[in-house]
């Protein structure tokens, strides 16, 4: 995922139950990866208002953290593939050069938020679009001593694997008046070896992506039997499949007569971006 040039990390500066209680007041999506949590999970810029991340280190350890910029693309399934720098588009290339952020590393005692200012300056010269780059957080391991490297060693080699930790995040930057149409098609459980799953394809068209929450209400229903939240469609796709492991309790209550709706996400209000009837068996 929204946070804009307002700093607050001054409201942060107990602990993660204080981020937990202001998410609980103003929806702020937040992910964790290992010891880290951000939020928010996305960060869309106009190029007039920066934002900012906030980092919270949940470990009982402090912790490093390097902050890069990447370049994803999305496939019809959903999967953001990484961009080598010999196949980057001019568009994204562009995107890469806009965006400008501080500071580039943090070191993190145990529930102590920093903030991480974001903001994007798309030259005027620039087409009207979407600018997509991917921020990255990667933990940086521990640089052991001579004293510990040896502690325990004997004769012949000895390998240690230290898994780093990081959590990567889209920011989107929009310039100019874009337009945008969405919709769902094919809705239906599938039945697998591994059990049922729930699926549809979510449709887009023109300028911009799209970004929302999957509701599925069987007929008459006021609450939702399914959902599932920040869903995706950017636009180097028209067509995303998607397909969410069920309960057999779901797939029961979703047999039948169903409404599905996918709607902009909470925190944006709400609102019903396409929708479409159908009945499942």
């Amino acid at each position: 995922m929204r946070l804009e040039a307002t700093p607050i990390h001054t409201l942060f500066k107990s602990s993660i139950a204080a981020l937990a209680a202001l998410a609980t007041i103003v929806p702020m999506p937040a992910s964790a990866q290992g010891d880290l949590l951000i939020a928010p999970t996305r960060l869309v810029l106009d190029g007039r208002r920066g934002g900012e991340v906030i980092l919270n280190n949940m470990g009982n350890e402090e912790a490093t953290y390097r902050i890069t910029l990447e370049l994803r693309r999305m496939d019809e399934d959903g999967n953001l593939v990484p961009v080598s720098e010999s196949e980057e588009t001019a568009t994204e290339k562009a995107a890469l050069e806009m965006i400008r952020y501080a500071p580039r590393r943090v070191t993190l005692p145990p529930d102590q938020p920093q903030s991480v200012r974001i903001s994007a300056r798309p030259g005027a010269d620039l087409p009207d679009g979407e600018y997509r780059v991917h921020m990255s957080f990667a933990a940086l391991p521990k640089v052991k001593s001579v004293a510990d490297q040896q502690e325990g060693s004997g004769e012949g080699i000895s390998i240690r694997l230290t898994p780093i930790y990081g959590i990567v995040m889209p920011i989107i930057i929009r310039k100019g008046e874009l337009k945008v149409t969405a919709g769902l098609a094919n809705p239906r459980i599938e039945h697998t070896p591994q059990g049922d799953a729930f699926a549809v394809d979510m449709e887009r068209s023109g300028t911009s992506s799209i970004y929302g929450d999957l509701l599925v209400y069987p007929q008459g229903a006021s609450e939702p039997v399914f959902v599932a939240r920040g869903l995706g469609v950017y636009p180097e796709i028209s067509e995303r499949h998607t397909a969410f492991a069920i309960t057999p309790e779901q797939s029961a209550a979703l047999k039948g007569p169903v409404r599905i709706e996918f709607r902009d996400s909470v925190e944006s209000g709400g609102g019903l971006i396409a929708s479409v009837d159908a009945v499942l068996g």
